[in-house]
């Protein structure tokens, strides 16, 4: 038996990329872990987490209200990636590739809060 959540796409997608901005995190140096290391991985898990909490209500304004959440956390890990390519932390290609994951997700996200 799985739960309603794990059958969602977004959701799945989105634990995959948090799975990733952890790996960016652990990958920053020691001076960025507690500042943009720390909110990257707060970010970065709060998008799955705000979908599985949002598909487990039953009004759905108020899994809307979780889906925009999910989305403005996701927001907040690009403002993040930004910073980090801009600093060099990240590398062109593997920013390209977060972004555009990024840009998809927020998507699917607008989507399912229009569906509620």
């Amino acid at each position: 038996m799985s739960f309603k959540f794990e059958r969602l796409e977004v959701w799945q997608r989105s634990v995959a990329f948090a799975d990733r901005m952890l790996a960016v995190s652990e990958g920053l140096p020691q001076r960025y872990q507690f500042s943009l290391g720390d909110q990257l991985r707060r970010a970065s898990l709060s998008v799955p987490t705000n979908v599985a909490e949002g598909s487990g209500r039953d009004a759905p304004k108020e899994s809307a209200y979780f889906y925009r959440i999910a989305k403005g956390s996701l927001y907040e890990v690009v403002s993040l990636l930004v910073v980090a390519h801009r600093r060099g932390l990240v590398d062109a290609q593997a920013y390209a590739e977060h972004y555009r994951e990024a840009n998809e997700l927020a998507a699917m996200l607008t989507n399912l809060a229009k569906v509620q």
